[in-house]
């Protein structure tokens, strides 16, 4: 059977169990008026198919009705002049596929409670941006002249262009923005449909009068409009990021991209738990993981002859791991340098001053993931060649799409530096010294050394390189492994009993479930949701039960 052929049975197979779970679900799910309203808003993980992030949020709207919670689905019709998925990288002005994403918004929400929202432009907000540049548009504030009845309550300006900005850097697949017409022309349509959704968005808010709002990511811009203006209405909001097991999904009333994990202070490892987490590691030292459906070593290599006499001519070794620039998690992570790429302008720095060290490189897997449409546009390759890094003879790079072992390369090293990989964490998990760049997810516990300004950078990697001998504090990796089996284990909500791998990478189906398996009693996933969401703590994570 051709694959095209097996993509059309999959895709009848999946469209028969939405429409079947969906009947199912308008049936049983009883809504009770004593129980929170909650609207519901995904537009950016998805234009057909079902993408996990899609598949999460879908998923919990089902146990949330069946718990019953009134929910709202705010949905996307046209309601944007371009958005960030449909956005044509070759052509600008082209218009996305809206007719498609909505035939498949209509299968997803068959049955359910629906506010579609169309786009209406602001003229008035469209004269403002015509002759801005695009520094001036990513600094935009929009302060209202005149009176929204559904913005009534807001009267702060509205910073739109902070809203979108890293919206602009994903579609670009690039951190530094030219002043072309181009990008310019991107920038305004992206405001402008910015503040349409938060018109629509507040006025479904309204309508509702719903207490919470559960909104995927919250950095791309139609899912950062609303989570901006439903903050500014008091309503508590959840956001959702894929995590960090297979079919998992984190929530928090938090940033999801930041991954904001609070472990008591006296939790430890048991024996099993130990265990369990060592099993973990011993399959992720050899690159058999996934993450968003992704798996980014096809076949990792050790280290081959030529970076083997390169380590052997210099005194010692020290490994830098890259991040992908345009990345969610770098709203997070540029804290202590302006972005990555200055941070690399200053480990060159170092390079040049301490010759008999040798500097490897390594471009993250992600950076020109083969098959998809998101290679960079600004890459460490690039930085690489322009700055002629293999041209200085104690450095090495090694390119994305490279499978060579990083485990191999930390072993060896004396010690790393990354931005905000994960891999810092392993490193540290390894007994290395990392060093770290930018704010990561697991910087929030002293797992790795964070500097606080760019001097105190240089410093310790200046002190790290001169030193004799370094020794990695027990309480970091202590720290490590406690935030790792968190993150894993208590942090990862499963979907993984209604979801099964598509064809296409980063995809899912639905497995063949019956409707029960949703409900709180018979599923920890939604039954950690429900007590979640209707929590009176102020800022939470979602966090499983141990049994």
């Amino acid at each position: 059977m051709s694959r095209n052929i097996q993509t059309q049975f999959a895709n009848i197979e999946n469209n028969f169990h939405l429409w079947r779970i969906n009947r199912q679900i308008n049936k049983h799910a009883k809504p009770d008026s004593g129980k929170p309203t909650i609207v519901v808003f995904n537009a950016s993980s998805r234009i057909y198919g079902i993408s996990q992030n899609a598949a999460f949020t879908l998923l919990t709207s089902w146990g949330l009705r069946l718990a019953g919670m009134q929910v709202k689905h705010f949905v996307c019709k046209a309601g944007m002049s371009h958005c960030v998925l449909g956005t044509n990288r070759k052509d600008f002005s082209k218009a996305p596929p809206c007719q498609d994403c909505i035939r498949q918004s209509n299968r997803l929400y068959q049955h359910a409670d629906v506010y579609w929202f169309g786009y209406n432009e602001s003229k008035s907000l469209s004269n403002l941006l015509s002759h801005l540049s695009v520094e001036a548009l990513s600094n935009f504030e929009y302060k209202l002249e005149e009176p929204i009845p559904s913005l009534g309550v807001i009267k702060k300006p509205i910073p739109l262009g902070k809203l979108v900005l890293p919206s602009i850097r994903w579609a670009l697949r690039r951190h530094h923005l030219p002043d072309n017409a181009d990008n310019r022309y991107l920038m305004r349509a992206y405001i402008l449909s910015a503040f349409n959704i938060i018109q629509e968005f507040a006025r479904v808010l309204d309508q509702t009068k719903a207490n919470y709002a559960l909104i995927f990511n919250g950095i791309l811009f139609p899912e950062a409009a609303a989570r901006w203006v439903a903050i500014e209405k008091g309503v508590r909001v959840i956001t959702q990021e894929v995590s960090f097991q297979p079919f998992s999904a984190f929530f928090t009333t938090g940033e999801a991209t930041a991954y904001p994990i609070n472990i008591p202070e006296d939790f430890e490892l048991t024996e099993s738990q130990n265990k369990r987490l060592d099993n973990y590691l011993e399959k992720r030292f050899q690159g058999k993981f996934t993450m968003a459906g992704i798996k980014f070593w096809v076949d990792m290599q050790p280290l081959n002859e030529r970076i083997l006499t390169k380590i052997s001519n210099h005194e010692q070794l020290v490994t830098i791991f890259t991040n992908v620039v345009y990345d969610t998690s770098q709203v997070h992570a540029n804290q202590v340098f302006p972005q990555m790429f200055a941070w690399l302008d200053l480990i060159l720095e170092l390079i040049k001053e301490y010759p008999d060290t040798l500097f490897v490189i390594r471009a993250h897997p992600d950076e020109m993931r083969p098959g998809t449409a998101k290679q960079s546009n600004e890459s460490v390759r690039d930085w690489v060649l322009k700055n002629q890094i293999n041209h200085l003879p104690n450095t090495h790079f090694i390119d994305s799409q490279e499978y060579i072992s990083s485990y191999d390369l930390i072993n060896r090293s004396k010690f790393i530096m990354v931005y905000n990989s994960s891999i810092g964490m392993e490193a540290t998990l390894m007994g290395k010294t990392v060093l770290c760049g930018g704010k990561a997810r697991y910087t929030q516990y002293p797992i790795v050394i964070f500097p606080e300004d760019i001097e105190s950078f240089k410093k310790e990697a200046e002190n790290l390189i001169n030193i004799e001998a370094i020794s990695t504090p027990n309480v970091f990796i202590n720290n490590a492994r406690r935030f790792l089996y968190y993150q894993l284990y208590r942090a990862s909500l499963s979907f993984e009993e209604y979801l099964k791998a598509s064809q296409r990478k980063g995809f899912v189906q639905l497995k063949p479930f019956k409707w029960k398996k949703l409900m709180e009693e018979n599923s920890p996933t939604i039954q950690t949701l429900v007590n979640g969401i209707i929590s009176k703590k102020k800022a939470i994570s979602f966090l499983l039960k141990e049994t």
